[in-house]
């Protein structure tokens, strides 16, 4: 099975935190993969790590089986590393990539805190990251030369926004929706960078229970529809173990377990970090 993501040995260090310890985990093409564990376990930290906000301290992450980052402790970080395997990329090249080059490969996310523009419309959310590939350059963009640019992304912007029932509310403030709406403008306009990598950060974060059902059926529905792969934190475990295909779970940055739903849910060390101690029977 081949891998959308695969990071290997990803630590991210700040000052003298270690926020994210030796990180290794695989996510095959395809599939619905969780990162899952308490809060501060590292989990958006190692999100902004994949998507250029931070260059780790340390380790190296692939896509589609090429390296896109890389890092090793050097100068006063190499002095304070509290890290593993400081050395292990000591002699290849740092990557370090913008969060636009990021996308540009391929790789959209959405984030813990809804970041929708507040003062454009849904349309105009959507339509601003149909940009990432738009063809055209600053001599078109002066003479009007790219007005059949133009059309083409409005036209496909309202027809992202037809097919994930935004269409009703094009006009409206992106901030007037309802919040499960304005979880699913932000993803719609993640997949407006037309991604085959979708990280989804705490995508049912506010939502009800009936929300949240809604939320599962929707991600599936993306990942087939549009070829992708879908990796995703996540705080509702019952929205988890429906929609995950593998599970890694860490503490304090540090994983403490990987496996299928069945296999987390019976995790004593997963019970005891992350969904409440247990206590042993008499």
């Amino acid at each position: 099975m081949t891998n959308a993501l695969r990071l290997e040995n990803v630590t991210m260090q700040f000052g003298g935190v270690v926020s994210v310890n030796n990180l290794s985990l695989d996510v095959p093409e395809h599939q619905i993969i969780a990162l899952i564990g308490p809060n501060g376990a590292g989990k958006t930290t190692a999100f902004n790590c994949i998507t250029g906000v931070y260059q780790p301290t340390n380790g190296l992450i692939e896509f589609m089986g090429k390296p896109i980052v890389r890092n090793h402790p050097s100068g006063k970080s190499a002095r304070t590393y509290k890290g593993e395997n400081a050395d292990k990329y000591a002699k290849d090249p740092v990557l370090s990539p913008t969060p636009d080059q990021i996308t540009g490969l391929g790789i959209a996310r959405t984030f813990q805190n809804i970041r929708l523009w507040k003062s454009m419309t849904v349309f105009e959310n959507v339509l601003v990251a149909k940009h990432q590939h738009a063809d055209q350059n600053v001599f078109s963009a002066t003479f009007r030369a790219n007005l059949s640019e133009e059309e083409r992304m409005r036209s496909e912007t309202m027809d992202l926004l037809v097919e994930q029932g935004l269409d009703a509310y094009k006009d409206d403030l992106a901030v007037s929706l309802p919040y499960g709406l304005q979880r699913q403008l932000e993803i719609a306009r993640a997949l407006a960078t037309k991604p085959s990598l979708l990280l989804l950060d705490e995508p049912a974060a506010g939502m009800n229970p009936q929300e949240t059902a809604e939320l599962a059926d929707f991600v599936r529905q993306i990942r087939d529809k549009y070829n992708l792969t879908v990796f995703l934190i996540e705080h509702h475990m019952d929205l988890v173990m429906n929609i995950s295909d593998y599970i890694y779970v860490i503490d304090f940055g540090s994983e403490i377990a990987r496996g299928i739903p069945k296999e987390i849910q019976n995790n004593r060390k997963v019970i005891d970090a992350y969904l409440g101690t247990v206590e042993d029977e008499e």
